[in-house]
């Protein structure tokens, strides 16, 4: 792909036109000494949308461990050997401290994230408790708690959180290499009962397990036609003691053609760049936003340590963005 046809691709999709799956699959051609090329597109696709602000959320592992599934890249599986810490609920109280820690800051949500493929509904109270002890004019709260049904969704919406969480993780045609004791099915589905308990979505993957690059773009291509509200983009930090251990299929450079093949995809959606970002693009980091990131999850991830929000904040302020104000 030339420069000329990312800009050209671009400028279809600004004017309301919808690129077939032909179309978008150009952008998989691309080779790594051409992938500049994609950055005029991506870009200005980012900036048509969010101008130079960028989303920051951060989260509080309020579970951790012990998880009954066997997802090859988790090290809070059951199956992994790991030093992952592993402990129960979290007390309400310390979750709504994490929380109130957030708003102090310019970050625009929290969210609170357990082990499990599902969270039993008396902790799922715990959690929405947990949460409505916040302000919700300072910060907006978000909730991944597993394979949740219809009627938890709704108790957490009563409580003011205001999305949900799950991500499909990967393209359904390599889902059952990374995970056998649960189905895609079961993970739209829990989409589905957020989406209709009026909850909005944020629902992406994880990029490094094996998965081929038009595998990537049809992962995104399904969060697509779900009609995600948000897509967040990891790339896999291998952790000793899980299956994936050994894994080493990205690159910087792969990285940020994952990031623009999900920004052409979903032109108008916030596209979040969170876990592995630091050791996965080394020096090539900054670059997120220019492929068409438009957020970041900054501090700790669940069992990994992440950036500070002071060191994010001074990366944007040198690229000349900066945080996006709270609604």
């Amino acid at each position: 792909m030339t420069l000329k046809l990312s800009m050209d691709l671009a400028d279809a999709i600004l004017a309301g036109r919808v690129p077939d799956a032909k179309e978008y699959r150009v952008l998989l051609t691309v080779a790594d000494e051409d992938i500049l090329s994609l950055i005029a597109g991506a870009d200005r696709l980012r900036r048509a949308r969010f101008a130079n602000q960028v989303h920051l959320c951060t989260i509080c592992n309020g579970k951790s461990g012990r998880c009954s599934e066997d997802c090859s890249f988790c090290a809070q599986s059951a199956f992994a050997r790991t030093d992952a810490p592993v402990y129960g609920i979290m007390p309400e109280e310390q979750m709504t401290e994490a929380g109130r820690r957030a708003e102090k800051g310019p970050v625009n949500r929290f969210s609170i994230v357990t082990s499990g493929k599902r969270l039993p509904r008396r902790e799922v109270e715990i959690v929405a408790r947990a949460l409505s002890g916040l302000d919700r004019s300072r910060i907006a709260t978000c909730a991944s708690l597993g394979c949740l049904e219809r009627e938890d969704m709704e108790i957490l919406k009563l409580a003011g959180v205001t999305r949900y969480h799950h991500n499909l993780e990967t393209a359904e045609s390599f889902f059952e290499k990374i995970c056998t004791t649960h189905t895609y099915a079961e993970r739209i589905r829990t989409i589905e009962h957020a989406r209709s308990a009026g909850l909005s979505i944020c629902s992406g993957g994880i990029f490094g397990l094996g998965e081929t690059d038009e595998q990537v773009l049809e992962l995104a291509l399904t969060v697509k036609s779900l009609g995600v509200d948000a897509v967040p983009l990891n790339f896999l930090a291998p952790i000793p003691g899980t299956p994936m251990a050994e894994s080493r299929f990205l690159t910087p450079l792969r990285c940020l053609k994952i990031v623009a093949i999900f920004r052409y995809v979903l032109p108008d959606k916030d596209i979040l760049i969170c876990g592995g970002r630091e050791l996965n693009l080394g020096q090539l980091h900054p670059l997120v936003f220019a492929f068409g990131a438009s957020g970041i999850m900054t501090s700790d991830y669940l069992t990994t340590k992440g950036r500070s929000l002071e060191e994010d904040l001074a990366m944007l302020s040198q690229l000349g963005l900066c945080a996006r104000p709270k609604a």
